[in-house]
């Protein structure tokens, strides 16, 4: 997307993020705030995914060591700004640790090696009550304060999660926008041709995860405040599998297919409660129908309906000339 669309399309969404929660009871204003994490988690995972070419079903692991470790150095008294670079260099740490199984294994060994790490953090959590609370989990977290103003009300944290969001997509674009951003998508979309192009291939496989699992981890460490309490059940399996799911119905490798496709996961769902039990199997029904009409993504869509008027209008002018030849 070039800068001339990419610019009015940022402000107006901007606009609509800024405008819009004041006017929202304390359940929507949640829900913004819960999409946003997921767009900071996604965020990381189409870096990973989209730009990069690997294969991680074990982001949600990233999310989970982000949200304990915030929560655990808060029940040790200590500040929330102790705990957010905590957690964002544990992720890093583990998520360049993950990375070296992709320097092995790729495709459908490489995601199942990434779905067996998110199940072993998963029982982590579970069942070491001592450090994680296992099922009773962690509660009474409180929300932080940022230069002396108070962060507790839905709103006030809303914007801060906002302004967060904001940082990490201006980074990641700047990132993108560099030549590292030219290495991460030479290895996804030709890995032995960029070697040949001097690019270590290794390297960039290691940062495309710990990078990644940066960005889980601030989205993990931000969600702890916002919802007061945590245990293990949003960080399995599942919950990696929904993310994979979102860069994937946003379009992968595309920069905006996150803030789309968390949207998709996050809201969408709360829109179909009308259904009741129903819900899931009509939200499951609603994004196979996505995947086979629009397999790159709600992002491909004008590009889908261009190149179906490009082609109108070549049948219409083949038929013309074919009715010119005709009567000549």
């Amino acid at each position: 997307m070039t800068a001339r669309r990419t610019l009015p399309l940022a402000l107006a969404m901007a606009l609509v993020l800024l405008a819009v929660p004041p006017f929202l009871k304390s359940y929507g204003v949640y829900l913004f705030s819960y999409w946003l994490l997921f767009v900071i988690a996604t965020m990381g995972l189409n870096l990973t995914v989209g730009y990069a070419g690997q294969k991680s079903l074990g982001h949600a692991a990233f999310f989970g060591i982000g949200a304990y470790t915030v929560a655990i150095v808060m029940k040790a008294g200590f500040s929330f700004w102790l705990g957010l670079p905590m957690a964002m260099a544990g992720c890093f740490v583990v998520g360049l640790a993950l990375g070296f199984p992709a320097l092995r294994v790729q495709t459908l060994y490489l995601a199942f090696a990434t779905l067996g790490f998110n199940t072993a953090v998963w029982l982590v959590l579970r069942n070491e009550e001592w450090l994680t609370g296992g099922t009773f989990g962690i509660n009474n977290i409180a929300r932080p304060g940022l230069f002396g103003l108070s962060l507790d009300q839905p709103l006030p944290f809303y914007y801060f999660i906002l302004a967060v969001t904001v940082l990490l997509a201006l980074a990641l674009w700047r990132l993108l926008a560099s030549p590292w951003g030219k290495a991460f998508t030479a290895l996804r979309d030709n890995p032995i041709r960029a070697e040949s192009l001097g690019i270590d291939t290794r390297a960039y496989t290691l940062l495309a995860f710990a990078i990644g699992a940066v960005y889980a981890g601030v989205a993990g460490a931000l969600f702890a405040p916002l919802v007061e309490f945590i245990e293990p059940a949003p960080f399995g399996v599942s919950a990696s599998i929904m993310m994979y799911l979102m860069v994937v119905v946003g379009g992968a490798g595309s920069f905006f297919g996150p803030l789309v496709g968390a949207a998709v996961g996050v809201l969408l769902p709360e829109w179909l409660r009308f259904a009741q039990a129903w819900y899931l199997f009509v939200f499951g029904m609603a994004v196979v129908a996505l995947m086979l009409w629009l397999p790159d993504g709600l992002l491909s869509l004008p590009q889908r309906l261009q190149a179906r008027r490009q082609a109108r209008q070549a049948r219409a002018a083949a038929g013309v000339v074919r009715t010119t030849g005709g009567r000549s």
